[in-house]
């Protein structure tokens, strides 16, 4: 399998352990991390050709990428300071 950029632990490396644990304890988390996994690697087919689109789609599809990446970037801060 490919190299996949944008993975969440290359984006967090800090945080790494930390959402490791929320993954596995809250169901909120592990919902957002699945949603950017997901969203990640449609993006990457479409970089890829794998599964070409338009332009327009593939924009849609990082814009949804950066929406969920802030979410988890606060709520990653959230717990570190909780």
């Amino acid at each position: 399998m490919s190299h996949t950029p944008h993975e969440l632990p290359e984006e967090f490396p800090e945080h790494k352990e930390l959402m490791h644990e929320l993954k596995q304890s809250d169901a909120h988390f592990a919902k957002l991390a699945d949603d950017y996994h997901e969203v990640n690697r449609a993006i990457h087919r479409m970089e890829t050709e794998v599964e070409p689109v338009a332009t327009h789609t593939e924009e849609d599809f990082r814009k949804k990428r950066m929406i969920l990446k802030d979410k988890i970037a606060t709520y990653l801060s959230e717990k570190k300071a909780g």
